[in-house]
């Protein structure tokens, strides 16, 4: 897009934001006209309507009101004697893009960077602030970081962090003068009407400086490593949120802190099919909605390759997290920040040993709950199990689970049972970030939680079944 038209389209951004404080003064002021206009003229004051007036008047004066903002820090701050490598990296791109440094540099933990203008009041007396995500930095490459870090200065070369704050308070203005006057009436629909068209065109600006962002970054860091930067950060965002509720969480609410950052790149590498058919789904489908604050990824990407590359291929495959010097140091001083309580009590685990020391005593009490449903259970009657299921579930003390859910959590406590008695008979476990758990004994290996849904869906015959367990010599093992 044109810089002109952008510019065009800022100055629209401008005066909106100066017509929505127009109507506001207005309105309040047409309301207290009204009992002006009741006392001069009429002599008198009808009680309800006034007070409707006056109250509603004074919502939105009380709304539009400019708030200070009172930044809170979003993680660990980053200092440039702790991470020199990172550093080396902003300021070079800094240079090349004829900004200045931000004056604080935040770890987050969200798949994102981000700069802004934060302090102040409407964005006057602020201070530039940038944020980098761990996971982040742990999905992307080194050049792929720079071009990351060159479209967050493209945002600061655009003047962009200056009209942001304007922008963002006016909607929180707009905002809060909707809920505020939504028990007032009709009262409130203007402004309902006044906020839609203006969030409409102030997120068609974001878009279009979203792109000239992106024509920096290939301009400093070259279009490959750019567009290259934005598949790897989609794909990453769509598998993080899986990764930490399924993985992380469970290892921290037992009181153990895994190393995130590698967690997280051998859980993507292990789903490296199903994020990139997830990224390429979103090159096919996705569609422009006018109130995204981002083109949709595939625009991005056309409009980055039909950009000229004449950059070297870069050869450092390294993740951008090798840029901080201690990464699991950023990590601990990140979980302090989201749990201050907790996280200097946890302790450092190994995913190697994660099953042993946090999941293993999990399947033993979960299995010791239900002995009683379990004895007489071995692991070569389980495909009669299976098919008396209803049987087996009425055994067991569910009542606190959905009746939907009893036959799937039937199927877990068999897993629990037989991952339990199988580690009490030397087997050894190996498991990962988005791997199965694995028992493995003299060349043989069982899946201890997929034997129960595979024998319900058939993907295993009993014969087959039955074979195994012969051959591995637990046929008999008791799962009590």
């Amino acid at each position: 897009m044109p810089d002109n038209s952008l510019k065009r389209r800022a100055v629209l951004a401008v005066l909106l934001m100066f017509g929505f404080y127009a109507l506001a003064f207005l309105l309040a002021g047409s309301l207290l006209f009204v009992v002006f206009a009741e006392i001069m003229w009429a002599h008198q004051i009808y009680l309800r309507p006034t007070l409707l007036c006056v109250f509603g008047a004074l919502a939105i004066l009380w709304s539009i009101l400019p708030r200070r903002d009172r930044f809170e820090a979003p993680g660990p701050e980053l200092t440039e004697d702790e991470h020199p490598d990172l550093f080396a990296v902003l300021r070079d791109v800094a240079q090349q893009s004829w900004q200045s440094m931000p004056a604080d540099v935040y770890l987050v933990g969200e798949v994102n960077a981000w700069v802004m203008q934060r302090g102040g009041v409407m964005g006057f007396g602020s201070r530039r602030v940038m944020g980098l995500g761990l996971p982040l930095l742990q999905a992307v490459t080194i050049p792929q970081f720079r071009a990351i870090v060159a479209h967050e200065f493209g945002h600061y070369h655009g003047g962009d962090t200056q009209l942001g704050p304007l922008i963002y308070r006016t909607r929180l203005a707009i905002g809060r003068t909707i809920e505020n006057l939504s028990s007032h009436g009709v009262m409130h629909q203007p402004f309902l009407w006044y906020g839609k068209f203006f969030l409409r065109v102030t997120q068609k600006i974001s878009r279009a400086q979203e792109l000239a962002a992106d024509r920096l970054a290939a301009t400093i860091a070259g279009p490959r490593a750019a567009a290259g930067a934005l598949m790897a950060t989609h794909g990453a965002a769509i598998a993080y949120s899986t990764y930490w509720s399924q993985e992380v969480v469970p290892l921290l609410g037992s009181g153990f802190r895994p190393p995130i950052a590698t967690g997280f790149a051998s859980f993507v590498n292990h789903f490296r099919d199903v994020v990139r058919n997830a990224v390429e789904h979103e090159l096919e489908e996705a569609r422009v909605n006018p109130f995204d604050s981002h083109p949709p990824l595939r625009d991005r990407i056309e409009a980055l390759k039909s950009l000229p590359d004449d950059s070297p291929d870069g050869d450092d495959q390294l993740p951008a997290s090798t840029l901080l010097r201690d990464v699991s140091h950023a990590e601990l001083e990140l979980l302090r920040t989201l749990a201050p309580d907790r996280a200097p009590a946890l302790e450092q685990v190994a995913w190697e040993e994660a099953a042993m020391k946090v999941y293993l005593p999990q399947w033993i009490s979960r299995s010791a709950e239900h002995k009683a449903a379990l004895e007489g259970v071995t692991p070569s009657t389980l495909p009669q199990v299976v098919r008396d299921l209803p049987d087996f579930v009425a055994k067991l003390t569910l009542r606190e689970v959905p009746y939907g859910k009893r036959n799937e959590e039937a199927a877990l406590i068999l897993g629990c049972a037989l991952a339990a008695r199988l580690y009490d008979q030397g087997w050894s476990c190996d498991t990962g970030p988005g791997r199965s758990v694995v028992f493995e004994k003299g060349g043989e290996s069982i899946e201890p939680f997929s034997i129960i849904p595979q024998l319900t869906k058939g993907e295993l015959t009993d014969a087959v079944w039955t074979d195994r367990c012969r051959t591995s010599g637990i046929a008999t093992l008791s799962l009590a």
